[in-house]
């Protein structure tokens, strides 16, 4: 399906929201637990969706007990474990390192549609992927391919490569097996089950770690823009997305999420852009308009 001007900004919010989301976890770590973040996260997305979901959600209790296979497939994965994973990755790697190793959804995302979901790939996807690519891979060598150099790689990293493959899973089940549900009952259900799957790894992380959430203004801040903006609002535009335009154009947009961190991290230093941003901006646009032109 052809890529126009309002799915191309609706899927421009996500990575924004994201990037947001990463700049937050990033000012707040240390005073919450990296698990315990995720699930607080999803807690308070619960109890502010519920109010306008449980009336749909209990008069389609039927469609989903029917798709409770797929429900529990894309729970886990999209909203229990991407998120959990991503926390824990920022405790050990770089925020340079885990947005390079996420530049990598792309490939991740055609390999495993052709490998595991037998969808037909072009050449034309492949090099918009590369192209993609190429500007976050300018943004974290910040212009320079010499600064890649200095990026070491730290457990973190290996734990975003398994978040990038559960990101990956979950945008083709819910491309190909999603429900014929309204977005509301069906967020509200997926992340219901994400919140079961990551409690017993919080009680876990809190028996076995000393550290506990040091409340303050700032974290109740970051949590709560954490529970309404990168969660509610950006799954709805994602869930949209795919419906319109399938499994493989959204990824690409999502390589701009290390651009919009750039951006949000110089707006909160005060720092000037730089050329080489428009320069990988570029880049990642014209990946996502050549990989989503139809035909060879």
């Amino acid at each position: 399906m052809r890529l126009d001007p309002g799915t191309a900004a609706l899927l421009t919010l996500p990575p924004l929201f994201w990037a947001g989301n990463a700049v937050a976890a990033r000012l707040i770590v240390g005073d919450v637990p990296p698990v315990a973040l995720s699930l607080a996260r999803w807690v308070i997305a619960a109890a502010l969706l519920l109010p306008f979901a449980w009336r749909a959600t209990v008069q389609h209790r039927a469609a989903l007990l029917r798709h409770w296979r797929i429900l529990l497939a894309i729970g886990p994965l999209g909203v229990g474990a991407y998120n959990t994973l991503q926390y824990l990755a920022l405790q050990t790697s770089t925020p340079l390192a885990t947005s390079l190793i996420a530049s990598s959804s792309p490939v991740f995302v055609l390999a495993l549609g052709a490998i595991v979901f037998g969808e037909r790939t072009r050449a034309a996807q492949w090099t918009g992927a590369a192209l993609s690519v190429a500007g976050v891979v300018l943004v974290m060598a910040r212009g320079d391919p010499a600064n890649l150099a200095q990026l070491a790689f730290v457990p973190g990293d290996l734990i975003m490569l398994l978040a990038n493959l559960t990101w990956t899973l979950y945008t083709w089940l819910l491309r190909r097996h999603r429900p014929d549900l309204p977005f509301a009952p069906l967020l509200l259900v997926q992340i219901a089950i994400g919140i079961v799957a990551i409690a017993p790894f919080a009680a876990l992380e809190a028996a076995l770690s000393p550290a506990r959430v040091q409340w303050s203004g700032g974290v109740v801040l970051a949590m709560l823009y954490m529970a309404v903006a990168p969660s509610l609002i950006a799954y709805w535009c994602w869930d949209l997305g795919i419906r319109r335009v399938g499994a493989v154009i959204p990824v690409y947009f999502a390589n701009l999420t290390p651009v919009f961190a750039a951006l949000l991290s110089m707006w909160l230093l005060a720092d000037a852009p730089h050329l080489y941003h428009l320069a990988a901006l570029a880049l990642i646009i014209g990946g996502i308009h050549l990989a989503s032109r139809p035909g060879a």
